[in-house]
């Protein structure tokens, strides 16, 4: 099972580097989204934004925030729409003649999807401390970490969820981008949470986008107080993503769903 996981994961990554629509989305767009909403709304004395324990600046606010855009590219758009076509081409119909099993495959695809959501974390944080003075406090950057493979792992399963009810590969991004682009307005990824109405944020607070950018600020935030670790956000990403693991390992499917 491991072996195979780490083969699916070799697959998997050299599947990724050869598709640039998946490196444009996945890579490039987070950066691109950082340095839009920074430069537009991030700098200056009057541009900042309350958060637990104290104000920060409108650019450093958005580092998380795009954090968690960019986690959701890798773990939920990527996969959503690369799965959905390898299975409606007939990729996964002739991989079946493998002895790969289907949790070999969720495992080596969330496997990627971590290592890619810890380079864009690692991208974005680079970018943010060099051009927006943000930094990760010490005490707090375990818990960062922890809460990007959660978040990646819970995510990945959603992604495999939604896959396996998407029946026409060229729907796949309209549907996951319909799906995503309001929950980013609304959770705080695009627009800071003390901005909005409170009717808005008890509609984001039902889904796991809103969770995953409140811990990640949580574990961002330089006013935390101990670890940094949301534990109820991240419990509600955990309990989001083990709903989408159940829905995914009895829906899963090698065969197309459209012919």
């Amino acid at each position: 099972m491991i072996a195979m996981s780490v083969h699916q994961f070799r697959y998997d990554v050299r599947a990724f580097w050869r598709n640039p629509q998946s490196r444009f989305f996945t890579l490039a767009l987070p950066v691109l989204f950082l340095v839009i909403f920074a430069s537009v709304f991030g700098g200056g004395t009057d541009r900042t934004v309350k958060i637990a324990g104290g104000r920060i600046d409108t650019s450093v606010y958005y580092v998380p925030g795009i954090i968690a855009l960019g986690i959701i590219a890798a773990a939920f758009v990527n996969l959503v729409i690369s799965v959905t076509a390898q299975r409606e081409s007939g990729v996964l119909k002739r991989r079946r003649a493998t002895p790969v099993p289907a949790a070999a495959v969720i495992a080596g695809r969330s496997l990627t999807a971590v290592v890619t959501a810890l380079g864009i974390a690692a991208l974005l944080l680079g970018i943010g401390w060099v051009f927006y003075g943000a930094h990760v406090v010490a005490r707090t950057a375990p818990a960062l970490v922890v809460t990007i493979i959660v978040g990646t792992l819970a995510f990945c399963c959603l992604g495999f969820a939604l896959a396996s009810v998407i029946h026409d590969e060229d729907a796949a991004q309209p549907i996951t981008q319909a799906v995503m682009l309001p929950l980013y307005f609304i959770s705080g990824v695009f627009v800071p949470v003390s901005s909005l109405p409170h009717w808005l944020l008890n509609v984001a607070s039902v889904f796991p986008v809103r969770h995953l950018a409140a811990a990640l600020l949580t574990a961002y935030n330089p006013h935390t107080r101990g670890a940094g670790f949301a534990g109820v956000d991240l419990l509600i990403v955990a309990a989001w993503g083990a709903a989408g693991l159940f829905v995914a390992l009895r829906r899963f499917t090698w065969f197309p769903l459209g012919r």
